[in-house]
């Protein structure tokens, strides 16, 4: 028996505003969506057209208070190609949250507060 990964899931306050997001500093994409027939949810799934892994956003229309994140003490990871041209992105855009240059990677947090690591590629 093997496992592989499929997906991770956010649940978001604001579906457009997160979509936006995702697509603007990580270049994520809209790969399928489902909607509730009684419009009580949405679920948007991005990817990155590298890898299989998605991100799935959930949308649920009840929800109007934040959700609490705990400590926040979990994130996903991107390996970017250009980590200088999207550190500078991040700054521009507002969103990084945290840096670590001794082990030279850095933060930024969506619209939801989720924290995701930027590293290097390997070489």
């Amino acid at each position: 028996m093997k496992f592989k990964f499929a997906h991770n899931n956010f649940n978001v306050l604001d579906l457009a505003k997160s979509v936006e997001f995702y697509e603007k500093a990580l270049g994520l994409k809209e790969k399928k969506r489902k909607e509730a027939a009684d419009g009580s949810f949405i679920l948007i799934y991005l990817g990155d057209d590298v890898s299989n892994h998605l991100l799935e956003l959930t949308w649920l229309r009840d929800r109007s208070e934040p959700y609490n994140l705990g400590e926040n003490e979990f994130h996903l990871a991107f390996e970017v190609d250009d980590y200088e041209a999207a550190y500078k992105k991040h700054k521009t855009m507002g969103c990084i949250c945290y840096e670590n240059p001794a082990m030279g990677i850095y933060f930024i947090n969506d619209p939801d507060n989720y924290w995701l690591e930027i590293v290097p590629a390997k070489h």
